[in-house]
């Protein structure tokens, strides 16, 4: 099946279809050529810089005409800013890793990087395992004093690349986003473990835009900010069974920062848990022109615990009040589905739609909401908001 045509498919098939990929991937890789970071002078001891070690690793499993394995043992693996770039000579290479990739201490080594480990331009590359402490916490304490810190880099980014799996995957204290997934298509995330403090700041747990037929499935994420973002040209997301808290929820957006921006469209997000987290499920874009638009989402069998904003849209984000403020957002939402949505908030208004002036959202749809405060009926707000409602409605629909 071409690419294209998975491109096309609804994402549990293209689900389906991923798994098949990956087993093919597995096995072709079950006679690949290993190539141990430790025999191409990688250290174990936290302490010493084995970045050319994985780098000559990933040369030559690139270069290979076959299916090849880069394996990491057991150790902390101290590495700097590491780019791998392909295109490669073959679309089977497993990284599989037993131990801890380690940044370094200092966050100013790699502050300004962008990156810590960066894929871009490859094909059928599997990240089975291990762990990525990125050492976040000092740029974090530097930020919090606001002295002219770095922006910090993202754990790890994969761009421009196809057919990606992360499996048992855990990322400790990034300095800012965990895992960036940008301009890709058919990526599988399963088993992946995100874990920050709640108030780290910018510590997305996983960023996904401009990529399609993207998967992330039986995940524990907690963050100091969104536990997924969605952000522009993502289509055909499917989210399913994945824990949330601290965090600030799993958010489409925020979109329309740019006046041409593509949208963001069929994402299905089903059977999530948000403990105590900002947000539960969020749509949020720039209150200010844009070509964006947001369409076929559906939100399913969701459980909310002691969340402050359960179920929000909100169409006037405008940090600062800068280059926003008296503008509307261009951004138009509509054919978005609430289903089995369940669960105890933290504030009175647990069902909040603050949509756009000049674009109204509409094809809004709740069906089966049960949202209490305080052992009580929350309380639902609406402006610039139509659709219908179904089954079971608390707090009472104000669409």
């Amino acid at each position: 099946m071409s690419l294209l045509h998975m491109k096309m498919l609804h994402p549990m098939t293209s689900f389906v279809v991923l798994v098949a990929l990956f087993i093919f991937l597995t096995q072709s890789s079950a006679n690949a050529m290993t190539y141990n970071v430790m025999s191409l002078g990688a250290k174990s001891d936290g302490k010493t810089d084995s970045t050319k070690a994985f780098l000559s690793a990933w040369a030559s499993a690139c270069g290979s005409a076959s299916p090849a394995t880069i394996y990491v043992p057991p150790g902390r693996f101290l590495l700097g800013s590491a780019r791998f770039t392909g295109p490669c000579k073959n679309g089977a290479i497993l990284i599989r890793i037993d131990g801890t990739l380690v940044a370094p201490s200092d966050y100013r080594v790699i502050g300004s990087a962008g990156n810590w480990l960066f894929f871009e331009r490859v094909s059928g590359v599997a990240i089975y395992g291990g762990t990525l402490d990125g050492q976040g916490t000092g740029l974090w304490s530097c930020k919090a004093s606001g002295n002219g810190c770095p922006s910090g880099a993202t754990t790890l980014g994969f761009t421009n690349s196809n057919n990606i799996e992360l499996s048992g995957l855990t990322s400790l204290n990034s300095q800012m986003f965990h895992i960036v997934i940008n301009g890709c298509r058919n990526v599988m995330m399963q088993g992946v473990k995100v874990s920050a403090a709640g108030n780290s700041p910018n510590t997305d747990g996983i960023h996904v835009q401009l990529s399609s037929a993207v998967t992330i499935m039986n995940s524990r994420i907690a963050t100091g900010d969104d536990c997924v973002s969605i952000g522009p040209g993502t289509s055909n997301l499917w989210i399913e069974n994945v824990a949330c808290g601290p965090g600030h929820g799993i958010s489409i957006g925020s979109l329309g920062k740019d006046s041409q921006e593509p949208g963001v469209q069929n994402v299905t997000v089903k059977t999530v848990t948000f403990t105590g987290t900002e947000n539960g499920v969020r749509i949020k874009t720039w209150g200010r022109p844009s070509t964006g638009f947001v369409k076929g989402v559906l939100f399913q069998h969701a459980t909310m615990v002691n969340v402050q904003n359960p179920v929000i849209i909100t169409q006037n984000y405008c940090p600062d009040n800068k280059n926003c403020p008296g503008q509307v957002s261009g951004v138009k939402i509509s054919d978005v589905t609430y289903q089995d949505i369940h669960g105890t908030s933290a504030t009175e208004v647990a069902v909040k739609f603050d949509c756009s002036k000049m674009y109204p959202c509409n094809g809004i749809r709740l069906e089966d909401v049960k949202l209490t405060f305080k052992n009580q009926p929350a309380e639902s707000s609406c402006a610039n908001a139509g659709g219908t409602t179904s089954g079971l409605i608390v707090p009472k629909s104000c669409l």
